[in-house]
């Protein structure tokens, strides 16, 4: 008996609570592993059958099973009593279930003569084989006499408690075939516990000695009908042979009855119970879809289509309105053992498709009950096939039993499912239906709670892309590329924000900002904060009184507003840059000259929301080619570590050099979360991220001049601008450029007070033209008519005009338009620089 794990034996153990057995190997002794075909023939025969039974593998393949096994059937009174003398009601024969007159698992005490030893008294399991395949019956046989040490008391309640568990890599030829066909013949384990168990067994190198009862495999004898069941099977038999008691078989009969119904419903509400425990360990849609499939194959049905409706499948809202013949139903999932390939042509997964009328699966979704057929015959399947074009599901379906389920969540049909089993297999009866629905009850809750999770993730994601600007990747004097991702901690929205604002003078403000916290709130708070800066930007505000504005703004919005904030201000043409900080990171900047990265010493200031400290703007120079970055702490922050590492890895990632700026962005991003993040989880926080390439803006593409407050000025503004593109090469832009200066400047000089009309032109790959005057007023477009003198002249701007605006400065404001050049120009203007 004394055996290594290396032997490969096929072993059984005891289940917890019971007592080890003596063996030289606790807990393990040999176990005889049997499979029978069909037509009763043994098909597979291990060397623990050897021992047990006596035949060689060579002389037991292809032989009846009951002449290898010639067991004395079940055990009565006269043959076995426990311990305390009563009849032990152990087991039913297993000389029928050899000869297929079983359909459920079961497990029974019988005995056997040994030549050697004389009798030998034989606990054995048998496993009903659901599948394509040849297999019908699984039996394992252990001597039960080595379950016992000598002079030991166990009552029946602890031998019941054995349970078998043997290994998948015996000494056969065939082992392998059998573990990977584990989830056809088993109907109780699906591919997933299949290829843990197998995996168990090839890594730790011996048999499986015991398997969770929630794996359900093997089989235990409590599993299926208890044995006081079978019991009375017998006892029932017996009375109706000798026909002495009618009045006690009839008795016997329906107390019979009244068990097996008992122990169809407890085996359906563990079912239940398991699926529950097994579905909705996730909120993602399509995990929880493929959970619900794979939890009813094989051991419930052999196949399950799943199909959901559109508005499900999108993650919008709750589908409006009953579903009809134009409703499309998205196949989601399906889930078979039948032989691969089999359904994947006529009906493969992720197609959308509406259901006719007259279909069982159309009656389903309609009236939100299940529909039972307990036999498709080939009549009603053609029929059935037939309302479908372009496809034949007729041999997919015919002489099958099927059962369509309606997902269902608050009354609404969210889904169905599609449920058939074999010919050779029982049929659906109505008890299944009732499973089949409480299954479907409790899939519709956990699908209705993953869409409503799809949903309002949904609504986050849009909410934070709209609150996001859609950047233009070139402004005036400089070129730009954003990323932002989205925090993984508290759902996919957050309060980490970035902007780029056109500002007179051909100048770009840069911001960066971050609210602290996660969230909708989060979120909705960036969206006031942003809104305010781009206001207030448009006024031209400095960028230290924007930030003390924002912070008062902050305080009157409410105690919760706190946020840091970097505003910077580039000037391409004064080729600096004037910063603000609100307790934001620093920006890192790349010189272009020497390749070399440095984070700028700013004044770090108080976060934006804390009141009452006062913030310092500084001004630095840059040259041509430059790259700032600006980033949020989420880029660079790491719980536990300090922010310095961080920093440093920025500055020394924005340093690499890169073929376009997206692909500098990438690579900064996949170099800190590289750096940072390695073995400690990845990102939590949200990341905003802006890079901008400072081209700046040659003398040679600019021309200023200062015009005196006098009608006739106009004039001369004209001829200035022709004479100027046409220095520029750019004539065919002259009288459109012409129209506009004339219009723009005529407002200046009639508005002006005391001060010069400020004309000037940059060129870049627009024209943009700017007049500047001492007029606070901004000018409005006004509805005009016939007979009005005034008025017309913004609307002639707007019309031509690629883009135009005003803004307010400190001694003024500034009337701008922009003005698309020739493709030509803009190509050669791009190669200059």
């Amino acid at each position: 008996m004394e055996r290594g794990p290396s032997h490969g034996d096929d072993m059984v153990s005891a289940a917890p609570g019971v007592p080890a057995p003596r063996d030289p190997a606790p807990g393990r002794i040999p176990l005889a592993v049997v499979v029978v075909d069909s037509r009763g023939l043994v098909s597979h025969w291990s060397r623990g059958a050897r021992r047990l039974f006596g035949p060689s593998r060579e002389e037991a393949v292809g032989a009846p099973a009951v002449e290898l096994m010639p067991v004395s059937g079940a055990l009565g009174s006269d043959e076995w009593r426990g311990p305390d003398g009563a009849e032990d009601p152990h087991g039913p024969d297993l000389e029928s279930a050899l000869g297929g007159e079983t359909s459920y698992p079961r497990a029974g005490r019988a005995r056997t003569a040994d030549p050697e030893r004389g009798r030998v008294d034989i606990l054995w399991w048998a496993y009903p084989l659901v599948g394509p395949g040849p297999e019908r019956l699984l039996v394992l046989a252990a001597d039960a006499g080595q379950l016992h040490s000598e002079g030991e008391e166990r009552d029946g309640r602890d031998r019941e408690r054995y349970a078998p568990g043997f290994a998948l890599h015996t000494d056969f030829p065939g082992s392998q075939e059998l573990a990977r066909r584990l989830p056809d013949i088993l109907p109780s384990m699906s591919p997933q516990e299949s290829a843990r168990i197998v995996s168990q067994v090839l890594e730790l190198g011996y048999p499986v000695l015991e398997i969770s009862q929630q794996e359900r495999f093997p089989v235990t004898p409590d599993w299926g009908v208890p044995r006081r069941v079978e019991r009375r099977a017998r006892l029932l038999r017996a009375a109706s042979e000798e026909a002495a008691d009618p009045r006690a078989a009839a008795a016997a009969a329906a107390e019979l009855e009244s068990d097996l119904e008992y122990v169809a419903v407890r085996e359906r509400l563990e079912f239940l119970n398991e699926v529950s425990g097994r579905i909705g360990s996730s909120l993602d849609l399509a995990r929880t879809i493929q959970e619900v499939s794979e939890a009813v194959v094989p051991r419930f049905t052999d196949v399950a289509g799943t199909y959901l409706r559109e508005q499900v499948i999108a993650g919008e809202g709750f589908p409006d309105g009953p579903p009809d013949t134009t409703t499309m139903w998205h196949r989601v999932a399906l889930e078979h053992n039948d032989e691969p390939g089999r359904w994947d042509d006529v009906v493969p997964v992720g197609e959308s498709m509406p259901f006719p009328a007259h279909t069982p699966f159309f009656q389903c979704m309609t009236t939100g009950e299940p529909v039972l057929i307990p036999r498709i015959s080939e009549e009603m399947g053609n029929a059935i096939a037939g309302q479908f074009e372009k496809r034949d599901i007729s041999p997919l379906i015919n002489l099958r039993s099927m059962l369509v389920v309606p997902l269902k969540a608050r009354n609404v049909v969210l889904g169905f499912m599609i449920l058939l089993r074999h010919p050779e297999r029982v049929e659906f009866n109505d008890m299944d239906r009732v499973t089949g629905a409480e299954l479907a009850a409790r899939a519709g809750l956990v699908l209705d709670n993953a869409r409503m999770y799809t949903y309002q993730e949904n609504v986050a994601e849009t909410l934070q892309d709209s609150m996001l600007p859609h950047i233009e990747p070139r402004m005036a004097g400089c070129d730009t590329a954003t990323r932002y991702l989205p925090g993984t901690r508290l759902g996919r929205v957050g309060g980490d924000w970035f902007d780029t604002i056109k500002l007179p003078g051909s100048r770009t403000a840069l911001v960066v900002g971050d609210v602290m916290g996660h969230g909708l709130n989060s979120a909705a708070m960036m969206g006031q904060l942003r809104t305010a800066v781009q206001t207030m930007a448009a006024i031209d505000m400095p960028p230290a009184q924007l930030l003390r504005s924002l912070d008062d703004l902050a305080q009157r919005l409410g105690d919760n507003y706190l946020a840091t904030c970097l505003y910077v201000v580039y000037d391409p043409i004064g080729s600096r840059l004037t910063i603000a900080n609100a307790g934001h990171i620093p920006p890192v900047v790349v010189r272009a000259a020497d390749g070399r990265s440095e984070l700028l010493d700013l004044p770090t200031g108080a976060p934006i929301g804390v009141g009452g400290v006062p913030f310092e703007a500084v001004t630095l120079p840059v040259a041509p080619g430059d790259r700032l970055v600006l980033c949020t702490d989420g880029l660079v922050e790491v719980r536990g570590e300090d922010i310095g590492v961080g920093l440093a890895a920025l500055a020394e990632s924005a340093a690499h050099p890169a073929a376009s700026m997206d692909d500098a962005c990438d690579m900064i991003i996949r170099s800190l979360a590289a750096t940072l993040n390695e073995g400690r989880g990845g990102r939590k926080d949200d990341v905003a991220l802006l890079m901008a390439r400072l081209n700046g803006i040659e003398r040679a593409d600019v021309a200023e001049w200062r015009l005196p407050i006098a009608a006739s000025e106009v004039s001369r503004a004209r001829r200035l601008v022709r004479d100027q593109l046409a220095v520029w090469g750019l004539e065919s832009a002259q009288d459109t450029a012409e129209l506009l200066v004339s219009e723009v400047v005529t407002n200046a000089v009639r508005h002006a007070h005391t001060q010069h009309v400020v004309l000037r032109l940059v060129r870049t790959d627009a024209l943009l033209c700017e007049v500047s005057d001492d007029d606070h007023s901004l000018p409005q477009l006004l509805s005009v008519r016939d007979d009005d003198e005034f008025g017309r002249g913004l609307r002639v701007v707007s019309r031509l005009a690629r883009e135009w605006g005003t803004s307010r400065t400190s001694t003024g404001k500034t009337v701008w338009f922009e003005q698309t050049l020739p493709r030509s120009r803009r190509g050669s203007r791009s190669n200059m620089r």
